[in-house]
């Protein structure tokens, strides 16, 4: 479930609960998108929302298998080779949409449990990496790149999950 709590700084902070499982809300507009069975295979084996997912492909690779970014990052969730290998993945292997949606799954589950469900941070440290969250005080660091993704993301999330919601100051 996902909510907003008062961080530290008094700013909004976007939490998701991972421990009572994912709420998930496939409507079919949701189903019609590209590489969906691919996103909800990863979903349930991670136990995230399906919608999350599908937010961060649109922003990353706007649903392009072959992106590969100037920084060297790879297919529909654009992970980095580096990241990759520490799931034991190769480069090569990252250029299959299930494979690749698999492992940007599972590193995003990953950043949620490390930034204690604050998706706001766990967003920020896949576009920045979770070091330089880390170098920040856990906050979102002031890359613009960053500043502008995290909510891009969520702006993206919200619309797949047939919500609006008040924008906070992120």
């Amino acid at each position: 479930e996902r909510g907003n709590d008062e961080g530290k700084s008094g700013r909004a902070r976007v939490t998701l609960d991972r421990r009572q499982g994912a709420g998930f809300n496939v409507n079919a507009a949701l189903a019609a998108r590209p590489y969906h069975e691919h996103v909800l295979a990863a979903a349930k084996a991670h136990n995230l929302d399906p919608a999350l997912i599908h937010a961060v492909i649109a922003a990353e690779s706007n649903y392009r298998a072959g992106a590969v970014s100037p920084k060297g990052a790879i297919g529909l969730m654009q992970v980095m080779p580096d990241t990759g290998a520490r799931f034991g993945v190769s480069a090569k292997a990252l250029r299959d949409p299930q494979v690749n949606i698999e492992v940007g799954t599972r590193y995003l589950a990953w950043l949620i449990d490390r930034f204690n469900g604050d998706l706001q941070l766990a967003l920020a440290g896949y576009n920045a990496g979770e070091l330089a969250v880390v170098r920040h005080g856990n906050r979102i660091p002031p890359y613009a790149e960053t500043r502008a993704y995290v909510p891009r993301v969520l702006n993206f999330y919200d619309r797949l999950r047939g919500r609006q919601y008040a924008s906070a100051e992120r």
